[in-house]
C-alpha cells in the first residue's frame, strides 16, 4: 500500500512538473508575440573617382573603419595643377583690368590730355597767323612776293591744326568721362567666365582625392595604384554599419499585429545566448509574393508584406546576410537613438504606453526607411 502511494505521488509530481513546464513554455511563447524570419541587411556604397586619371595612392585596406571625409585614395595631379595655376593668373589679370576700368582715367592722364589741347590750340593760332600774314603779303604785292603754293601750304597747315585741336579736345572729353558702361560690363563678364573656369578646375583638383561619404567599413578594395580610374569603375565597396535592419516578411493575416516603433528582439545563430534590441521602422504598403529565400510557416505562394526591423548593433557584430529571428513584443514600443536620423535611419518614433498600443500605433501610421 505504501509502495502504491509512493508511485502515485511520484506520477503526480511528474505530471505537475510537466504542466508547469508546459505553462511556462506557453507563457514564454505568448510573451514573444509574433515571430518573423529574415536576414540582416545594410546599405553599401560603390565608391569611384569623379574623373579619369591614374591612381597615385590607395590609403586604406579591407576591414578598415573609415570616417566621413577621410581621404581613401588620390589621383595624380601633375597635369591638372599647372592648369589651375594658369587659370589663377588669368583671373588675377582680368580682375585688375576690371579695376582699371572702374577707376577710370588717372589725374595725370587727364592733365596730359589738357596739355595736348593747349598745344593744339597754340599750333592752330600760329597757323592762322601765318596764313593771314601770307594772304596780306599776296594782296600787297599782287602775288609777286608770295606764290600760290605757299598760300595753299599755309591753308593746309591751318586745316590740320584745326583738326588736331578737335582730336585732342575729344580725347580730353573721353579721359574725363572714363570708360563706357558697355566696356566695363564686358570686362566683368569675361572675369566671371574665367572665374567659373577656375572653379571648375579646382573642383577637378579636389576630386583627385576620394573621400569617404559616411562612416563605414571598407568591404572591398577593388583598384590599386597605377590603374586608370574613371567614374564607371568603383575603387572601394563600403559597408555602412549604422543603421542595420532585418528584412523580414509578414503575412496579411498577421499584418495587424505589426506596428511602427514596436519593440522587437533580434536573435542570430552566431550569438544564441544574446538578443539585440530593435524596433519596427518600416512596413511596406504593397503586398508581394514571398521571396524564395525567406522561410515562413505559411505557404510560399501567399502574399506577404515587407517589414524592416531596425537593430541596435553598437559593437558591429552583425554581418550582411545573417539569418535572423525577430520576436515582436506586443504592446511595447521603443524610442530609439535619435542619432539614427543623422545616419540615414528611420525617424524617431513616439513613445507609447504598453497598455495603449492600439491607440498609440494605428495601422495607418507608417514610418519610412
Amino acid at each position: 500500500m505504501r509502495r502504491l502511494i509512493l508511485i502515485i505521488g511520484t506520477v503526480s509530481i511528474v505530471v505537475v512538473a510537466g504542466c508547469v513546464v508546459y505553462l511556462l513554455a506557453q507563457q514564454k511563447r505568448v510573451d514573444r508575440g509574433l515571430v518573423l524570419h529574415g536576414n540582416i541587411d545594410l546599405r553599401q556604397v560603390e565608391l569611384s573617382f569623379n574623373g579619369n586619371e591614374r591612381i597615385a595612392e590607395v590609403l586604406v585596406q579591407e576591414g578598415d573603419c573609415v570616417k566621413r571625409g577621410q581621404v581613401l585614395a588620390r589621383l595624380t595631379t601633375s597635369r591638372l595643377q599647372p592648369q589651375v595655376d594658369q587659370a589663377v593668373a588669368q583671373v588675377d589679370a582680368q580682375r585688375h583690368a576690371v579695376e582699371r576700368l572702374h577707376n577710370g582715367s588717372r589725374p595725370e592722364e587727364i592733365a596730359e590730355s589738357r596739355a595736348n589741347v593747349q598745344s593744339a590750340e597754340a599750333d592752330l593760332a600760329n597757323a592762322r597767323q601765318q596764313s593771314k600774314r601770307l594772304k596780306g603779303l599776296a594782296e600787297k604785292s599782287a602775288g609777286e612776293a608770295v606764290s600760290q603754293q605757299e598760300l595753299d601750304a599755309a591753308q593746309a597747315k591751318l586745316d590740320m591744326s584745326d583738326a588736331a585741336l578737335a582730336v585732342n579736345r575729344n580725347a580730353l572729353e573721353l579721359a574725363v568721362a572714363g570708360p563706357r558702361k558697355e566696356d566695363i560690363a564686358q570686362a566683368e563678364a569675361q572675369l566671371r567666365i574665367q572665374e567659373a573656369g577656375l572653379a571648375f578646375l579646382r573642383v577637378q583638383l579636389a576630386d583627385a582625392e576620394l573621400l569617404a561619404p559616411v562612416d563605414a567599413v571598407v568591404r572591398t578594395r577593388i583598384m590599386e595604384p597605377g590603374e586608370m580610374a574613371s567614374p564607371q569603375r568603383a575603387v572601394f565597396m563600403l559597408a555602412i554599419v549604422d543603421p542595420k535592419w532585418v528584412r523580414a516578411y509578414v503575412s496579411e493575416t498577421s499584418l495587424g499585429k505589426v506596428h511602427p516603433a514596436a519593440r522587437a528582439s533580434v536573435m542570430v545563430d552566431s550569438f544564441p545566448e544574446r538578443s539585440f534590441e530593435g524596433w519596427v521602422g518600416y512596413i511596406s504598403s504593397v503586398a508581394e509574393f514571398t521571396p524564395k529565400n525567406v522561410e515562413t510557416e505559411e505557404l510560399r505562394s501567399n502574399l506577404v508584406y515587407e517589414v524592416r526591423v531596425w537593430v541596435q548593433d553598437p559593437s558591429d557584430e552583425l554581418r550582411l546576410g545573417m539569418p535572423a529571428t525577430v520576436y515582436l513584443q506586443p504592446g511595447q514600443f521603443i524610442d530609439p537613438d535619435p542619432t539614427h536620423r543623422e545616419h540615414g535611419g528611420p525617424p524617431t518614433p513616439p513613445v507609447a504606453e504598453a497598455g495603449n498600443a492600439a491607440a498609440s500605433a494605428p495601422a495607418s501610421r507608417k514610418s519610412t526607411p
